[in-house]
């Protein structure tokens, strides 16, 4: 039985991703759109002071890859009366400016780096010059990039990371909260499943977990998460190495987020969006994992392949050569499959992931019997993963018979499949391609077969335990008489 718990959720429009009720959010809130493709929108609000017509402020605290090219920023209080003039991105830096900053008015003390001294009121920063009212009828212009040392009267908590820089026009005075809204990179997540697969293989239990990377050097406290599965197009751009590129930390174990209700896909455009239920924090460095999808009892069924004929590349030409058809002995794969639709199945879409397949053994002791990898699959999808290889069955090819005669080829193959099992009957696919040419026919065969396509046929053997079983078929090409 599938588990999700539903949330209300519901998006109308490319707007609504981008942040819906931002009117309704208070100062301090933060939630993150994270995207399967290695991107996060970021959306926060912050109050800050204003004074009214042109001025400059810097917003500190963002994520150390954010793109300044996509940066938005609108007042809530007053969305007529702000206007974005000029937005820039600044690098650490420019710590030296922060102090200067926070001492506009005072008197201070500067050192440059040839020995020069300085003292007096700092009336103001232009650029990237300091002035510095030394005397009564005495201004120095100092460059930030000349300044060794400093003698401040307020020491202000420098800030980390880059800046964003906005000129900004304002009709008022007064606090004002602004809502900001960018993207960055190197923030992803992807699917992890668990597969419990039952004693018998006839049913497994489901269990999904997010895996969230966090690598945009900023943390994220109490925020609304959501996550956009499917592949959204962006445009790259060459960009140079960067303050990013220096706070990029890896973490080497995942941290594991508390239990929390599973989200219920919504969609919007072409993807799903899951929403979590409850606001996490998302710590800069971090992967974390969140239960997003679980199932229980989800009718399963095993397959037994033998594989060994040649890759399918296309009729180019035909091929009259013998050593097509030399001897490949390849092992008998097992695979698994099972439903994402409702009836006896999962009842749910799957993000694309990695797919962990564990059994019990006699004693009970769970182990992992193989892994694969799953696409976007919407309900009502088959599932099929590759486990691995099937220790108690054998399978040998080889060609016994191959003749060349004008505009003909006539071909012949052997195929052994073996079952040491026990107690267990079996049943083998044996899908054959037809790889020559398009033109064929198959002239006798030992057992019945299929045609999957233009140039498949697949058999189905099966073996009792103990049995070995030869399987012979003869397959005759015409080829084009200008050949």
């Amino acid at each position: 039985m599938i588990r999700i718990i539903s949330c209300i959720f519901a998006i109308v429009c490319l707007g609504g991703l981008m942040g819906a009720s931002a009117q309704q959010a208070e100062p301090g809130a933060v939630s993150l759109t994270v995207y399967n493709t290695g991107a996060a929108l970021i959306h926060e609000v912050r109050r800050l002071d204003l004074a009214a017509g042109l001025q400059s402020i810097a917003l500190h605290d963002l994520a150390a890859t954010f793109d300044v090219t996509s940066v938005s920023l609108r007042s809530l209080s007053d969305p007529a009366g702000i206007r974005v003039l000029e937005q820039s991105a600044s690098l650490p830096r420019d710590s030296i400016r922060q102090l200067l900053e926070a001492n506009l008015g005072a008197s201070i003390t500067v050192r440059n780096y040839d020995g020069a001294s300085f003292s007096g009121e700092l009336l103001s920063l232009e650029q990237d010059l300091a002035l510095l009212q030394s005397g009564p009828l005495e201004i120095a212009a100092i460059s930030l990039w000349d300044i060794r040392g400093l003698q401040l009267a307020n020491m202000p908590a420098l800030h980390q990371g880059p800046a964003l820089r906005l000129t900004l026009d304002s009709t008022s005075a007064g606090a004002q909260d602004l809502e900001l809204r960018y993207l960055a990179r190197d923030m992803t997540w992807t699917a992890d499943y668990q597969l419990l697969l039952s004693a018998d293989s006839a049913a497994l239990d489901l269990k999904g977990m997010v895996t969230l990377v966090n690598r945009t050097g900023k943390s994220f406290a109490d925020a609304k998460l959501k996550l956009v599965a499917g592949g959204i197009s962006r445009v790259e751009v060459e960009e140079e190495r960067d303050y990013a590129d220096d706070m990029r930390m890896y973490s080497a174990m995942p941290a594991v987020a508390e239990s929390a209700p599973p989200p219920a896909p919504s969609d919007i455009a072409e993807f799903k969006v899951y929403a979590i239920a409850r606001p996490l924090t998302v710590a800069a460095a971090e992967t974390a994992q969140i239960e997003f999808i679980r199932g229980d009892g989800i009718r399963a069924r095993g397959e037994y392949v033998f594989d060994s004929s040649p890759n399918f590349g296309g009729y180019n030409r035909p091929l009259d050569y013998v050593s097509l058809g030399d001897p490949d002995n390849s092992a008998v794969r097992t695979f698994l499959e099972f439903s994402t639709g409702d009836e006896q199945g999962l009842g749910a879409d799957l993000p694309a992931g990695r797919a962990r397949v564990y059994q019990a053994d006699a004693a009970g002791d769970i182990l992992l019997i193989g892994e694969d990898t799953i696409s976007h699959s919407p309900r009502g999808e088959d599932i099929r993963l590759e486990i691995g290889v099937a220790f108690d069955l054998l399978g040998s090819r080889r060609q016994t018979h191959f003749e060349r005669e004008l505009q003909t080829v006539e071909e012949r193959f052997e195929i052994r499949l073996s079952n040491r099992k026990q107690a267990e009957t079996v049943e083998i696919k044996v899908p054959e391609r037809l790889v020559r040419w398009s033109n064929w026919k198959i002239t006798e065969s030992s057992a019945p077969f299929v045609k999957l396509d233009q140039a498949s046929i697949e058999f189905l053997i099966t073996l009792a335990p103990g049995q070995t079983e030869t399987l012979t078929y003869t397959v005759e090409y015409t080829f084009p008489r200008d050949y």
